[in-house]
């Protein structure tokens, strides 16, 4: 009898392993890192900007989150960061519900849809610029921003 409850064990354990994995494997699937050219014909079509400042937004983009739309950024005042533009749960949105500034989820960041991260992203901007973002301080503002040129053909 011990040896049948054993095994049914062993065998739900192992069951429960290959979903925890596959869940995992599933929703890490949902984010996407972007390269600069695609980036920017997303930013152009969604009119984040004028094209002069979308090289302003794929450095802020490159130096906040690597471009990546799933990155979470846990921080020391119990707050995090979301998405590509690494939006703050404090300030622009709220975890587990709509809130903030944006009135966005934090999570809604975290997919490759940039519509709403792009629309709480120029909301941040009209607020406070791109100084806003410490990576753009830190690695955009009064340097080479990237080269965009061949994006556009």
């Amino acid at each position: 009898m011990m040896r049948g409850i054993r095994h049914n064990f062993r065998t739900a354990s192992a069951i429960s392993f290959v979903v925890l994995i596959l869940f995992t494997l599933y929703h890490t699937g949902e984010g996407k890192v972007y390269e600069k050219c695609s980036l920017a014909r997303t930013f152009d079509r969604q009119k984040i900007s004028s094209r002069t400042l979308i090289s302003n937004w794929v450095c802020l983009v490159m130096a906040e989150s690597g471009a990546d739309t799933s990155k979470v950024t846990k921080l020391p005042n119990d707050s995090a960061n979301y998405g590509i533009f690494q939006i703050n749960s404090k300030t622009w949105c709220r975890e587990g519900r709509k809130g903030g500034h944006c009135d966005k989820k934090c999570e809604d960041f975290l997919n490759d849809d940039l519509t709403d991260d792009i629309e709480c992203a120029k909301q941040i901007y009209n607020d406070s610029g791109f100084a806003a973002w410490k990576g753009w301080v830190n690695r955009c503002k009064q340097k080479t921003l990237p080269d965009l040129s061949s994006c556009w053909n």
